[in-house]
């Protein structure tokens, strides 16, 4: 475990590397507090075709006049109060966590998805709760006290970057709130772990013979796929429907696609080679027959 956090902190270092860790640097910026050094992963390819790419909080911190590195043995040479990670990508070696006291904002409610994908997991699994958790960091993964704990509802249309969004709205405020009051002592986590393993291609292809609801969640994850007419093809957005209940699973009606338990209506969806549409748009321009089967 890293060393206990003074009562009053005004140096925090901060590591993060995508997109949803710049509302936390950029609120303890906004809140005050002296940040004498970022650290985020090294420039990457982002994207099709594309050359080398600074990460997010790269690029936050460079507007924000702040320093900013990729070597983490830089932490070496900083004195601060406090490190704050955020999504850094990277397990924090013991050497660090005896110089600093960590705390890292985790999207789940630990110990129920340690790891690297909570949020999707959490949609994955039907989960009704999840939750943003404020904690201390450890060499083991995301096995550290917890600070600070916020149960939030999981609403059954939104997909992963509405969900996450808000989690990290949730989170930031969480950790402005715990730094301005003092973190105080910690609790340690209670009840039988599950894992949030990364989300792999194969969880992704939708079989429309799975009930309405997994093939649902699948598809609020992102980058769901099917195959249509021998091609790939991308659900991006379905919605429930009590209609079609007959349809056998992959078969149309209209926008109504059949499961293996009553029938999803698309919303979005991305044949291949082509842009994403609305699904309304690509029936037209698609011209379905009596024939066509999604997965076939």
């Amino acid at each position: 475990m890293s060393i206990p956090p003074p009562a009053e902190i005004s140096r925090v270092v901060y590591l993060g590397t995508p997109a949803l860790a710049v509302p936390p640097l950029l609120a303890l910026h906004e809140a005050g507090y002296s940040i004498p050094l970022v650290v985020s992963r090294p420039d990457a390819r982002r994207g099709r075709g594309k050359g080398l790419t600074a990460s997010p909080v790269t690029v936050a911190a460079r507007e924000l006049g702040l320093p900013v590195t990729d070597d983490l043995s830089a932490l070496h040479d900083i004195d601060a109060d406090l490190a704050v990670v955020v999504a850094y990508g990277r397990i924090i070696p013991s050497a660090f966590l005896d110089q600093f006291a960590f705390v890292n904002i985790h999207f789940s409610l630990l110990p129920r998805w340690r790891g690297a994908a909570p949020v999707e997991r959490a949609i994955l699994a039907g989960d009704r709760h999840t939750g943003v958790c404020l904690m201390a960091l450890e060499q083991e993964l995301d096995t550290g006290a917890v600070y600070r704990r916020t149960d939030v509802e999981i609403d059954g249309d939104e997909d992963l970057e509405e969900l996450r969004g808000r989690l990290v709205e949730i989170g930031t405020r969480q950790l402005v709130e715990a730094l301005a009051v003092g973190l105080g002592e910690p609790v340690p986590q209670e009840g039988e772990p599950m894992y949030a393993k990364k989300i792999t291609s194969k969880e992704r292809e939708l079989d429309w013979t799975d009930d309405a609801d997994e093939i649902h969640r699948r598809v609020r994850v992102g980058g769901a796929f099917t195959s249509f007419r021998g091609k790939r093809f991308k659900i991006h957005r379905t919605s429930r429907t009590e209609l079609a209940a007959y349809l056998e699973p992959g078969e149309f009606d209209g926008l109504c696609v059949g499961t293996g338990t009553g029938a999803l209506q698309l919303a979005e969806v991305q044949a291949e080679g082509k842009p994403r549409q609305e699904a309304t748009a690509w029936r037209n321009g698609a011209q379905l027959t009596s024939d066509d089967r999604l997965g076939g």
